[in-house]
């Protein structure tokens, strides 16, 4: 089953646990995947887009523990 809710940049820094600025960053440096739909302005990603990146995305040992 698909996830085809929209996420805002709060809803995936909750989901990966940072400040929605720094989901803003790693838009605005590339490391964010395009957003699926723009709405005013506002760019929004489904569920399953953002789980598969944070699947793909290399860990941050420092965080962690490691």
């Amino acid at each position: 089953m698909t996830d085809r809710r929209l996420w805002s940049y709060q809803d995936i820094a909750a989901h990966i646990q940072v400040r929605p600025d720094t989901v803003r960053s790693y838009r605005k440096h590339g490391l964010l995947p395009p957003p699926d739909h723009v709405e005013g302005g506002k760019p929004y990603w489904y569920a399953d887009t953002i789980r598969a990146w944070v699947a793909a995305r290399p860990r941050n040992r420092s965080r962690r523990g490691d």
